[in-house]
């Protein structure tokens, strides 16, 4: 709640709270602030308080007024985001589904890794964080391992000349080995190292796509490579993902409904864990996608982000088409190092020198003292078993969050696994995430992970986060007040 203060009046803290979360872009160009009576039953203050602060927002230039139809957020002219936004919708060809993200990659990734409130306190916590809290990755492992490979004649080496194009040599035949323990053959020469799975992703579409091309994706599914295809000029076609894996029948409508030249290129798609129903893929789903793959000669992209978390045999279609037609996507963030931006792509052996060549004129290289340290990491087992704890400790989180989310009355909408929960509140989470925002907790409501933005009664949540009784005593108090 606002308080009074001798330094900045009641008007001044309701304005700069909403002038903040619109230039970090939590309230997005379009969107629509609270109608005056709300604001200020949800803030405890005057209506006239929340005029003044409006109008402060008025003056500049981050809202307008609709007459009869209250107060949105203004998307700038002078914003250079908003006019790339509008040359691409101008440009982007008309046929086929389109979408416009709910928001833009940096808006996701901004929010969901926020820390402190719009007055620089800390957030209380944050349910709908996509990664493990900080103190859950903690391991004396790194530090050894960057020591052992700093060595005086190493160090000179490593810091004087650019690493090998295709990533650390020494890093890709442990990832091979890692690969093999997964059912998936990948020699290290089908390996390319990246700054991370999310930079994996770019090379593969950079490298195979052009602007118009159709891309299927999983719906939901991660609104991040929404925004992201959204920006590149790609048509965005959303498979709904059911229990069992993709809906076949919608792939195949894609596939049969326009001329070759039209027809999607790509299904970039994440089989174990989905982000952000956890779900998994099943081997009969598995085995008709890969049919539909070789019938409409499209390319399956298998983003493995949350493998660290789930079993070694779970299905993959990499595995049962040993990379001919698919393409596998994984690193380390999720459970080790998220800093160290270490990715890495499995490929088709045709198809590697093309991404080494997109590699080389995006980043270069990648960096060798962190690969060869993750490299020893691996040799030795080290995050084998770092996993395996986690993996333990997740599981225990996962028990204690699913109990108190069902005793607040919600409901799962499949059975919980891996570090999401896909749950439903019963009430719009757009609106339910704004509340929230005020009482300090970031949530991640359903709209975000559809490709066009609906209202949804959906969030996921992170397990590991939502363990705290006193985030679901106030998720309730909130809720029944909307």
């Amino acid at each position: 709640m606002l308080t009074r203060s001798p330094s900045e009046t009641l008007t001044d803290q309701l304005a700069n709270r909403y002038a903040q979360r619109i230039r970090d872009r939590l309230l997005p160009p379009g969107a629509r602030l609270p109608s005056v009576r709300e604001c200020a039953q949800r803030h405890e203050v005057s209506p006239y308080t929340v005029v003044a602060a409006y109008d402060q927002l008025l003056a500049q230039g981050l809202i307008e007024a609709r007459r009869n139809r209250g107060f949105y957020v203004r998307e700038s002219r002078g914003d250079p985001r908003a006019e790339v936004a509008a040359g691409e919708r101008q440009a982007r060809p008309p046929a086929g589904p389109r979408v416009q993200p709910p928001v833009d990659a940096a808006t996701l990734i901004r929010g969901m890794f926020r820390q402190v409130d719009a007055h620089g306190e800390q957030m209380k916590g944050a349910p709908g964080m996509g990664v493990l809290p900080a103190d859950w990755l903690e391991s004396p492992i790194l530090g050894a391992a960057v020591r052992r490979v700093t060595h005086a004649a190493n160090l000179r080496a490593l810091s004087l000349q650019y690493g090998e194009p295709a990533g650390d040599p020494a890093l890709r035949r442990a990832l091979s080995h890692k690969l093999r323990s997964m059912d998936i053959e990948a020699a290290p020469g089908q390996i390319v190292t990246t700054v991370g799975a999310t930079h994996a992703l770019d090379v593969i579409c950079r490298t195979l796509l052009k602007a118009g091309d159709a891309v299927m994706v999983d719906e939901p599914g991660w609104a991040v490579e929404f925004a992201r295809l959204t920006q590149m000029g790609m048509r965005i076609l959303p498979v709904p993902r059911r229990e069992d894996g993709p809906d076949l029948d919608v792939i195949a409508n894609y596939c049969e409904a326009h001329e070759p030249q039209h027809r999607p290129k790509l299904f970039i798609s994440v089989s174990v864990l989905h982000n952000p129903t956890g779900l998994c893929l099943t081997p009969s789903n598995a085995h008709r996608v890969l049919r539909l793959a070789q019938q409409h000669d499209f390319l399956v992209v298998e983003d493995d982000t949350y493998s660290h978390l789930a079993t070694p045999h779970a299905t993959r279609m990499c595995a049962l088409d040993a990379l001919q037609r698919t393409i596998y996507v994984s690193g380390f963030a999720k459970i080790l190092a998220p800093n160290w931006r270490v990715g890495y792509l499995a490929a088709p052996p045709a198809l590697v020198e093309r991404f080494i060549d997109t590699k080389l004129l995006t980043t270069l290289t990648t960096p060798a003292l962190f690969e060869q340290a993750l490299a020893h990491c691996l040799e030795q087992g080290q995050i084998r078993r770092h996993a395996e704890r986690v993996r333990a400790r997740l599981d225990g989180a996962r028990s204690r969050s699913v109990q108190l989310a069902l005793k607040a009355g919600c409901r799962f909408v499949n059975e919980p696994a891996g570090l999401f929960g896909w749950l439903d509140t019963g009430v719009d989470t757009d609106r339910l995430a704004q509340v929230m925002l005020d009482e300090g907790y970031l949530l991640a409501p359903g709209s975000l992970f559809h490709a066009v933005r609906q209202p949804s009664t959906l969030m996921r949540i992170n397990f590991a986060n939502t363990q705290d009784s006193q985030f679901w005593t106030d998720f309730n108090r909130i809720r029944g007040r909307l």
